[in-house]
């Protein structure tokens, strides 16, 4: 637990050299909410294939918010994909999701993952 507060703490203090704390911290806010958000759609549409096309959209929104959500999303997004290796679930299902997570963190756009059929609310 030390280890991972220390992490946290590290890549938070690198995160911010560039700008102050307060928008740093409101992004990092603001791109948890995308993240969850996407989740939640993700659970509610219930839709299969579109795992991935959720995935790129939340790190896509958070990282829209500036560095303090991309930093967000990639915590976020890399201690879940941990948790699930943990799990024991796909190495290989783990990468195709880490692409999306990169995807959509990196600014290209989220649709290219968007399985047809999926209802336009999402």
């Amino acid at each position: 637990m030390k280890l991972f507060t220390g992490l946290v703490f590290c890549s938070l203090i690198l995160g911010v050299s560039s700008q102050g704390w307060f928008s740093f911290i409101g992004e990092a806010a603001q791109g948890t909410r995308d993240m969850w958000r996407a989740y939640s759609d993700m659970k509610e549409a219930n839709y299969k294939n579109s795992d991935k096309y959720f995935h790129a959209r939340g790190n896509y929104d958070a990282a829209q918010r500036g560095p303090g959500g991309a930093w967000a999303a990639k915590v976020i997004s890399d201690a879940r994909e941990g948790i699930q290796r943990l799990t024991g679930h796909g190495a290989e299902d783990s990468r195709a999701d880490q692409f999306a997570n990169e995807w959509g963190r990196s600014g290209k756009d989220p649709n290219h993952f968007r399985p047809a059929g999926l209802p336009s609310k999402y």
